[in-house]
Formats: C-alpha cells, structure tokens, sequence
C-alpha cells in the first residue's frame, strides 16, 4: 500500500518553479500555445499555395512556348533562337566597342569601367592615371506618376563644366526626397559637389567628397553619378576641358 501512495503522491506534486512556461511533452506545448501553431500553420500553408502556383505557371509557359514553336517551320525557330542570343549579347557587344573606342581615342579623356569601379586619364590606351570610384546605383525615386528614373551612364558624355568649392551648383530637388531631407528653397550652394567637380552633358554628374549641403554622407552616393577620391580629381582637373570624351562602359 505504501508504493502506490507514494506514487500519486508524485504524480499530485506541483512543480518546484510555478513560473517555468516550458513544457516537457507537445501536447502540453500544443495546448499552451494554439495561437502560434495556427499562425504557422497557416503561413506554411500559404508557401506551398504560392509554391504549387509558381509551378503551375511554369509549367502552362513552358507548354505555351512549346506550342508556338511547334507552329514554327525550322527556319522561323532558328531566326527566334538568334534574336534572343542577340539581344543578350547587345548590351555586352556595345559596351565593349565603347570601351574600344576609349583605347583607340588619340586625344586626353577619361574612361570610367562602371562595374570595375576605376576611372582612367588616359590618351590612345595610355592610361596616365587610375582612380578608385563610386558609381550610384540606378534608381526610381517618388511616386507615380510623378517619379525620375536615375540610371548608370553608359556611352559617352563630354565635360560641360569643371567646379571648384567656390562654384555653385543647383541640387535637384530629387535628391532630397531621396535622402529623406526637407526640400529646400535654396537648392543653389557653394560646394555642394565638394572642391573639384566635373559636369558632363545629361545631367551626369562626377563630384568629390562635399563637406557641406544634402550630398555631405559618406554612405551615399549620388544615384546616376559618380564620386571620386578629391585628391584625384584635383590632380587631373588642370588637364579637363570643355568638349573633353567621358566613356562610361
């Protein structure tokens, strides 16, 4: 008689930390926490939904290319194949001409590698000097349909104008929605591109580090343009001038 009372003695114990929420068994944590398992549930239901629709449309894509090439004669496919090919080769095609014509170029200019992140002074593939650089990723900014698309440049620009800290320059009022600024109503200010700049035609524009004005964040980079090292571009400025090549590949 003694064992089993002992025994439902254990089993009527309270636990030694009434505050303990950990439960030792599922069902436990089951009952405890229904509100979580659903939510979990749920959301996992939803993936799989997502999952399964993705495949699905997919697999309907696929057939319906399958069934237009099949309306295709052997000539029309291949014509298809090659212009898809050629489309994904344009871009690269073109900016490797650029950047050819840059080499070839017998006058002083400047080449900018965009996904290098190097800018050159150099005349007929001679490069004089290699900068390091930022080049501002592409971006939409505002609200449709009031919005500007900033992108990379690519191609080639020419040098409109070289700034110095005591030129002024006038911020586009994009700039500060962009960084989240007040607009203000004196958007013109002395260095606001740092002590040397160079504007190029389209807008583009290649600046130093400014101490002043909504470009002074060493984080960002102006979308659309490119910031440079100042001690570089002070040291090559003296050799810019108006009408210069600027090739961008």
């Amino acid at each position: 008689m003694t064992l089993p009372q002992t025994r439902q003695t254990r089993r009527r114990t309270p636990r030694a930390n009434p505050t303990d929420r950990r439960r030792p068994t599922w069902q436990e944590f089951r009952q405890a926490y229904p509100g979580i398992l659903t939510t979990m549930g749920v959301a996992l239901l939803v993936m799989v939904g997502a999952d399964m629709w993705l495949v699905y449309k997919r697999v309907h894509y696929e057939r319906e290319i399958a069934r237009l090439r099949g309306g295709m004669t052997a000539f029309e496919r291949q014509k298809a194949d090659m212009l898809l090919a050629a489309d994904e080769r344009r871009f690269d095609v073109m900016l490797e001409l650029i950047r050819r014509q840059s080499i070839g170029d017998k006058a002083l200019h400047l080449s900018v590698s965009v996904d290098s992140g190097v800018m050159y002074l150099q005349r007929e593939g001679a490069r004089l000097r290699e900068m390091a650089v930022q080049v501002g990723a592409e971006k939409t900014i505002g609200s449709a349909p009031d919005t500007v698309r900033l992108v990379t440049p690519r191609g080639v620009r020419t040098v409109e104008r070289v700034l110095s800290e005591d030129d002024r320059w006038d911020v586009p009022e994009w700039v500060y929605a962009d960084r989240g600024l007040p607009p203000s109503s004196d958007r013109t200010g002395k260095g606001v591109l740092g002590p040397v700049a160079i504007v190029l035609n389209g807008g583009t524009v290649i600046y130093s580090p400014p101490t002043a004005g909504p470009l002074d964040d060493p984080a960002y980079v102006m979308p659309g343009s490119v910031r440079a090292r100042a001690e570089d571009l002070k040291a090559v400025a003296p050799n810019l001038k108006p009408g210069m090549s600027v090739y961008f590949y």
